[in-house]
């Protein structure tokens, strides 16, 4: 799937602070965002603020309807969120692009020039510090940071 091709972009475990950074990316660049997640946190408290829209039941009767175009629908799932959630497999089993967050960082980053940092310590630290540097010096980057 092409990111020109996507307007909407359901994500099922929005809560998380990767799947969160996501779902606003995807918000700035103009994208239609909505979500699930099990528990309201900051996060989502933070996202509702924002625009996005969250519901907390596992419903596929709480999906919007721009989400069901499956033509133009991307799903993105966190491996949090468990084989049997009924919204997974509605998404899965009529036929929906569903994505993991790691594979969306693939589809933003397509055909452009990318650092990826990776190690067992000091990853944040590391990519901060990078992003800190080229945009520092001009470079008209983005950014993408999750840390704990």
């Amino acid at each position: 799937m092409e990111l020109a091709n996507i307007k909407n972009v359901y994500f099922i475990g929005i809560g998380g602070i990767g799947m969160s950074a996501l779902a606003r990316y995807f918000k700035f660049i103009g994208k239609n965002v909505a979500g699930y997640d099990k528990t309201p946190t900051h996060l989502t408290d933070e996202l509702v603020a924002e625009g996005i829209n969250i519901h907390f039941d596992d419903n596929t009767g709480l999906i919007e309807n721009a989400f069901l175009d499956k033509e133009h629908t991307l799903v993105v799932v966190t491996p949090a969120v468990p084989k049997q959630h009924t919204e997974w497999n509605y998404f899965t089993d009529n036929g929906f692009v569903v994505k993991k967050r790691a594979e969306v960082l693939g589809i933003i980053t397509k055909g452009t020039f990318s650092f990826a940092v990776a190690g067992t310590h000091g990853k944040t630290t590391t990519s901060s510090r990078l992003g800190h540097i080229l945009y520092q010096s001009g470079v008209d980057d983005q950014a993408f940071l999750v840390g704990v």
